[in-house]
């Protein structure tokens, strides 16, 4: 999975998906143990397609890669692709308007879509009567797209992208440098030259007829893998494909693009001030070699030698000894065509980027002398067959890398020579990549400072030109169709095409069967017996959290989790990372707000032996003076980025404004840089003594481990782990909000506004919090909520507006929010309020019927992945619900009526009651809010 987690689109999707592997692990491929099972053939057009059967759940996904990313695009027409990923999801000629996510979501599944350097993804996971539909959608935008392009069409989409790139790259901390590191090392002409979002410019400049002839040369069948896995009938799901893609005309031919490496002749210094960064980034970034190329596992396995764990030399010297850096990273970055080794150290405040140069120096140095064993090496191995089964734990990651590696090595079965070249590298080929391409080598150098700090630049530095955006005057969205401006043969059609297929019988609910079990001193257990792989996770939980802070030390109990990571009684910070490196698992330990959690993943084979080591995490904590230090100081750094970044303003300020500044849920976890300026190691210890316990704590676990194996096993604890009576304090609540309040936070130059709408509203308990919940999903719980619908696809204001309650034990936020483009703010919240208040008059009886269909029919999803079946066991164990919660949820929202549904909206969502928060650029913003009618914003101090 190495080249598979470089892919921009992929490797974020495996990220959201693989909740049970750490980052950390993801970085490492995995080890080819198991063949996954498929028939792969090839239609008459040359569309590929690779069936895999999977009974093990009632669902099916389907994965469509084509093979053209940025990297097929020219200069001066850049971001085509991006653009064509957002067209694609709204209307072919058979189905309609944002009938893609309609129907996907009203069966039951869920959809998405990525773009990266080198290719664009498109996927479904659906229950399987669902399957023929998705393959018809699928295939009408695949052939029968043209048609509905509209200048309208295009337009709108032209909108909705220039607000990702306002929300991922210009409005926050860092956002440009990729821009920066690309055009400095890829030359002009080079794919690699641009970004993947594009230029603005060249997306405003294009014509219908530029994206028309992009698309008819790049999204034939030919130049495409579709990938179906899960549970089908095998003979009618070939007969499906044939029906649907055997139609669509092929492409002309298209080459592969050939590898394209750079090199550079001398080093490069560039710097950019960053409107929105609190502290100085440093990027080294070498030119390597591209994916496929026999160096590129040794690459790999340098990376993580040099700066994975505590033995690593950019952690000794950047982290610990020099104290430079909360985290020091170096990793190869090998895409279709090229590659690069980049090096980012992200430094404390005031920190010179020379000096963090001359580090990187001496932390190579470090490495030539120390070097590394082989030990060392087996150790960066180690994790490769768990990280691999978790990579195949549902039927949509199996989809990905079948995909993958037939669209760009001709055949699913190259992983494992991929796996086999990593696993055979040697020490020697470490060195030698190490002297071939870093030591002595040129490099793009990039300084990130603060605005007005350029005194932190690297010496040698030229300013880098970034054309910041000027935001135009309203552009008007949602217009009338346009006629298209060119005229598009469609693909013919043996069938009609407007008929949509109808769905097969719905699946039956199918509960895991829960077991429990409760040792005679009270701890809970609960299971889940799943061994369709032999993974397994599980979890000890303790309540309390940042509950138990103290309101003048909020961020104690954060510090505490942070901190028995850090060695036991018995093993020093470094031994106890190798131990559970050497395990291949992983062990985690967070702080929530109303709970600490201790958590692992590894294969069933080392069960006893993982929680072995998290027993002793759990009972004989190190407290590393050095480390508290060094976590310390972290947390500080976090706090002050945070205070930066316009999203993480919205958040927190929301919050406080919410609840209270008496509550402590208003803070963050973390805290704050008071609170956490005045913890000491003391403070841990009292904490730890007063709550760990085993009277708060219950136990969670999923995986091929039978209930016996895990009773034997977690009673050790028993024992060792007695209880003590914890008292929880009493929250104050706030008064409830009986007319709005407006708040505006001012972060200059912002090319977004964050909105936060809301309220403090149920506890996650209160009888009407599912129902609320229910009530909410047409608002805003989906792609497919009104609000979405309005403020991203008719009016092309944002890239995405939700809704929703977060209770828990205590009362949560009903919030909804967006961040929308500067000069749309007062428009964005006009819609805000009227759909709010619209909503409490009722929606349709269309509308209920989608709500219950897209909530019913999702139960099919649940149940496939370890870290589902946990989230499941956990939400029981925490508030004590019934094993079929899910069940009695189902029959709540098949029996709901418009009325109920009424009433719930016309109590729960009442915008004249709601705080109204913006932080945004207050020179351009503030005056024109004062006409919303919710009287003059007041204008108050970001954090």
């Amino acid at each position: 999975m190495r080249r598979f987690l470089r892919l921009t689109a992929l490797g974020l999707f495996l990220t959201l998906i693989l909740g049970a592997c750490d980052a950390r692990q993801m970085a490492r491929p995995p080890q080819a143990v198991l063949k996954i099972d498929y028939e792969k053939y090839t239609l008459d057009n040359g569309l590929e397609v690779i069936l895999h059967e999977d009974k093990s759940d009632p669902i099916v996904a389907v994965a469509l890669i084509f093979h053209v990313g940025s990297n097929r695009e020219q200069p001066g027409r850049t971001g085509f692709a991006h653009l064509f990923e957002h067209i694609l999801f709204q209307e072919s000629e058979n189905v309609g308007q944002d009938e893609f996510f309609r129907n996907i979501q009203g069966a039951g599944g869920t959809l998405n879509g990525g773009t990266w350097q080198d290719g664009t993804i498109y996927y479904e996971v659906v229950p399987k009567n669902a399957l023929e539909m998705v393959l018809w959608m699928e295939s009408d935008r695949m052939g029968y797209l043209l048609g509905k392009v509209t200048q309208a069409a295009f337009e709108n989409q032209q909108d909705v992208v220039r607000n990702e790139k306002r929300q991922s790259y210009d409005n926050r901390p860092y956002g440009h440098t990729s821009y920066v590191i690309d055009k400095s090392l890829y030359p002009e002409g080079h794919p690699y030259n641009w970004q993947v979002i594009g230029s603005m410019e060249d997306l405003q400049n294009a014509t219908l007829e530029d994206v028309t002839e992009f698309f008819l040369t790049w999204y034939g069948p030919n130049n495409a893998t579709l990938v179906i896995a899960g549970d089908f009938d095998h003979t009618q799901t070939k007969a499906f494909v044939e029906k649907y893609f055997g139609d669509i005309q092929s492409s002309e031919p298209v080459e592969d693009p050939p590898p394209w490496p750079v090199a550079l002749k001398a080093t490069k210094r560039v710097f950019h001030e960053d409107n929105f960064a609190n502290s100085p980034e440093l990027n080294m970034v070498f030119p390597t070699v591209q994916e496929g190329h026999p160096d590129a596992a040794p690459l790999d396995l340098l990376g993580e030698l040099l700066s994975d764990g505590k033995r690593a030399p950019l952690f000794k010297v950047i982290v610990e000894d020099k104290k430079l850096a909360p985290t020091a990273s170096g990793r190869q970055s090998s895409s279709e065509i090229a590659g690069t080794f980049n090096f980012r150290v992200r430094a404390f405040p005031d920190v010179s980027l020379s000096v963090v140069e001359q580090a990187l120096f001496d932390a190579f140095e470090l490495f030539e002398t120390e070097g590394f064993t082989e030990l060392d090496m087996a150790r960066v191995k180690a994790n490769t067959q768990t990280v691999f089964y978790n990579g195949i734990a549902s039927v949509l990651n199996k989809s990905f890398q079948l995909a993958q590696y037939n669209e760009y090595y001709g055949s699913p079965d190259a992983v494992t020579q991929f796996l086999q070249d990593y696993l055979d590298v040697t020490r020697a080929d470490v060195l030698r990549v190490y002297n071939t391409y870093i030591k002595d080598r040129p490099y793009i150098l990039t300084s990130f400072v603060p605005k007005d700090k350029v005194e932190l630049v690297a010496e040698g530095s030229d300013r880098f030109p970034i054309e910041e955006e000027d935001l135009p005057a309203q552009t008007v969205s949602g217009q009338e169709a346009a006629p298209m401006a060119v005229t598009v043969k469609s693909n013919p059609t043996s069938f009609d095409r407007s008929v949509q297929p109808p769905f097969g019988p719905d699946p039956s609910l199918q509960l895991p069967e829960v077991w429990h079990h409760q040792y005679p001193n009270g701890l809970a257990l609960s299971g889940i017996l799943h061994d369709e792989l032999p993974l397994v996770q599980f979890s000890i939980t303790l309540k309390g959290g940042q509950l138990l802070d103290q309101l003048d030390k909020i961020g104690v109990a954060n510090m505490v989790t942070d901190l028995m990571m850090e060695g036991t009684r018995t093993k020093t910070p470094q031994e106890l990372e190798e131990a559970i490196d050497d395990l291949g698992a992983s062990i985690s330990l967070f702080t929530g707000r109303e709970s600490i959690v201790i958590q692992a993943n590894a294969l069933a084979s080392k069960f006893e032996q993982t929680y072995a080591l998290v027993e002793e995490i759990l009972l004989d904590p190190r407290w590393d003076a050095a480390e508290f230090e060094r976590h310390k100081d972290e947390n500080l750094e976090m706090i002050h980025r945070s205070s930066a970044n316009p999203a993480s303003i919205a958040s927190n300020t929301f919050r406080e404004l919410i609840y209270g500044p008496d509550n402590i849920l208003a803070t963050p976890a973390i805290g704050t840089a008071e609170s956490v300026s005045a913890i000491t190691i003391e403070d841990l210890k009292t904490y730890y003594t007063n709550y760990f316990t085993s009277s708060v704590a219950y136990i969670t676990i999923v995986g091929d481990v039978s209930k016996a194996r895990a009773i034997k096993t977690f009673g050790a604890l028993v024992a060792k782990w007695p209880g003590k009576q914890v008292i929880f304090p009493d929250l104050p609540s706030p008064q409830p909000i009986d007319q709005s309040r407006f708040y505006f936070v001012d972060v200059p130059a912002a090319k977004q506004s964050h909105i936060r709408i809301g309220y403090l509203a149920l506890p996650y308990t209160d009888p009407d919090y599912y129902p609320a919940s229910v009530m909410n999903y047409k608002l805003g719980g989906s792609f497919n909520g009104i609000l979405n619908l309005i403020l991203r696809e008719e009016k092309g204001y944002t890239y995405g507006a939700r809704s929703g309650f977060s209770g828990s034990h205590y009362p949560g936020p009903f919030t909804a929010s967006s961040a929308v483009r500067t000069d749309v703010t007062y428009e964005s919240l006009v819609v805000f309020r009227e759909v709010l208040s619209d909503y409490a008059q009722g929606i349709s009886e269309e509308q209920l019927a989608f709500t219950k269909a897209a909530l019913i029919k999702s139960n099919a999803r649940r149940f496939e992945t370890l870290g589902a079946l946990m989230g499941m066991l956990n939400q029981i164990a925490q508030y004590d619900l019934p094993d079929d919660y899910i069940e009695a949820r189902e029959t709540f929202v098949r029996e709901l009526t418009l009325d109920q549904h009424r009433a719930l909206a016309q109590k729960y969502i009442v915008p004249d009651q709601m705080i109204y928060l913006v932080v945004g650029d207050a020179a351009t913003q503030l005056e024109p809010l004062k006409e919303l009618g919710l009287g003059d914003p007041i204008l108050i101090e970001a954090n």
